[in-house]
């Protein structure tokens, strides 16, 4: 008898454990594993990084795509972001010069700037040809940080070109090639980039330019989009907290296909597509459209840029 009070004293106990076990699994549940409200404001709520809300007004509902092209499949079409702002500038806007660079002829709001975009590979430069022959402005490489060790090496000939350039009378800006795997060394470089900029006469951007790497294994071959954008992001502002005015530099394959556009809308773009026309829906600012370019003073091929904007007026 006495056992059998023993067994029915631990099955109550057990019961009474189970049900207490539960009341706190619920508890706990509301309490830490609620939803977030996107537009939440209140302090608790506020959120670390960047974050894009995935709603089905994230995209276009009124049809417009965006055409492509693929290896495998042919033409291929993506749905335009709806707050993303489009380009304006069609191919019928465009003619050339007297020097044969690209011009601007489409609306009065809209004047045109011609430009290079030059580091060490160029060499030594003579610069007063180089702004005699037409050329109005010259974006410099500041460094770069290698594929493989991720270390930060500044151009030999930076000093030597930003030099002649503001001699010359050119307008300048830089760039500085990018291979970051987290926001910290976007900054890092962001830094680097502005120490070597420090009493110098920045007229035009400082620019943001992470590249793929496709020849080679590199260490940002599984950088995640997400982590891409918060790189963007991180140089960017660091950039604009300095004084500067950031841009960003992509081609047009990585840009629509590995950039969160919506993130980076608010900053300047400047897209690479060499062909007749940029096959790049959204807006950009300039366009770098060949990589075969003749300017006197330079030997060998440079880089030509069509710039929409003049930032030497802002």
């Amino acid at each position: 008898m006495k056992k059998k009070n023993i067994l029915k004293a631990m099955v109550f106990l057990e019961l009474f454990a189970i049900i207490i076990l539960a009341v706190v699994a619920v508890v706990f549940a509301a309490k830490y594993s609620r939803t977030i409200p996107a537009n939440s404001s209140t302090a608790d709520d506020i959120r670390i990084r960047p974050y894009i809300e995935k709603e089905q007004t994230f995209y276009q509902t009124d049809g417009k795509k965006i055409l492509m092209h693929s290896d495998t499949l042919g033409e291929i079409f993506i749905p335009a972001f709806a707050d993303v702002p489009a380009s304006t500038i069609t191919q019928s806007d465009l003619t050339e010069d007297e020097h044969g660079f690209l011009q601007y002829c489409g609306s009065e709001d809209i004047s045109s700037k011609i430009g290079i975009d030059i580091s060490e590979h160029q060499g030594s430069i003579d610069w007063e040809l180089v702004k005699a022959s037409g050329i109005d402005f010259v974006i410099i490489r500041a460094g770069y940080r290698t594929y493989g060790g991720g270390i930060i090496t500044m151009d030999n000939n930076f000093s030597a070109n930003i030099n002649g350039a503001e001699a010359a009378g050119l307008d300048v800006g830089v760039y500085f090639y990018s291979q970051a795997i987290t926001p910290d060394e976007a900054i890092e470089e962001a830094d680097a980039v502005l120490n070597a900029i420090a009493g110098k006469n920045i007229t035009y951007p400082v620019i943001f330019d992470w590249e793929i790497i496709s020849y080679d294994k590199a260490r940002t071959d599984s950088v995640t989009v997400e982590t891409l954008a918060d790189c963007c992001v991180s140089f960017c502002e660091r950039v604009k907290s300095a004084g500067y005015t950031p841009m960003i530099y992509q081609n047009s394959s990585t840009a629509i296909n590995k950039l969160d556009l919506p993130r980076i809308k608010d900053y300047d773009f400047w897209v690479a597509d060499y062909s007749s026309f940029p096959s790049f829906y959204y807006k950009y600012d300039m366009w770098q459209y060949t990589a075969d370019g003749e300017v006197a003073g330079i030997e060998g091929p440079v880089d030509l840029n069509i710039l929409f904007k003049d930032y030497s007026k802002e």
